[in-house]
């Protein structure tokens, strides 16, 4: 099991991620891929969802609490120790919430880093972008969620794959194969920068 070093906000073992974007992104599904990857290693996870009601386009924001022990806070977050944001048109490119010096891992096909000032880790990766040139431009949440866990190091890659492919509901299976390309994919892009959060 992979264990935590002493970073988080609310206690020494414990993570507070938010996710920010809209709907059609898949923010909503990598945010419970990562909850279930982190439970499944034996770690303890709470999820917490907000999203408008339109299908596409609306509001979708996700909290996601780990920790190595039973966790001390729900996960409405005061402050937060890392944020990926696929979409600033609802929140801005930078959380209030978001803690100094805190991860910030962006979507800049539509962000741009410009606006994140320096009080972050700016992280950028053109989401959209690699999505379409794998053929899937419906995985950029995933993109993303690859990217994060390989600067965090939250959780083994194979355990997201697990969890994602367990989340996908029948009618879409058949994307299991383009979304774990994209989660390896946003791995590899980042390869070399690990900031450090869960090793």
């Amino acid at each position: 099991m992979t264990r935590m070093r002493s970073i988080g906000h609310f206690g020494a073992d414990e993570f507070a991620l938010m996710i920010n974007g809209i709907g059609g992104q898949g923010v909503q599904l990598i945010g419970k891929t990562l909850t279930q990857a982190a439970t499944a290693e034996g770690k303890h996870a709470m999820l917490a969802a907000d999203y408008g009601g339109e299908m596409r386009g609306g509001p979708s924001k996700v909290s996601v609490v780990i920790g190595s022990a039973p966790l001390r806070a729900l996960p409405v977050l005061p402050s937060a120790d890392a944020a990926i944001i696929a979409n600033d048109k609802f929140g801005g490119a930078v959380p209030d919430r978001l803690r100094p010096g805190a991860l910030l891992l962006l979507n800049s096909s539509i962000v741009d880093p410009a606006r994140a000032g320096t009080a972050h880790r700016v992280v950028a990766v053109e989401a959209t972008a690699i999505a379409a040139a794998l053929g899937a431009s419906q995985a950029s949440g995933f993109v993303l969620l690859g990217a994060f866990n390989a600067l965090t190091g939250l959780v083994a890659e194979q355990s997201l794959v697990d969890a994602m492919i367990s989340l996908l509901p029948p009618y879409r299976r058949q994307h299991a194969e383009t979304n774990t390309r994209a989660l390896r994919t946003g791995a590899e892009v980042v390869a070399g920068a690990a900031v450090g959060a869960g090793r």
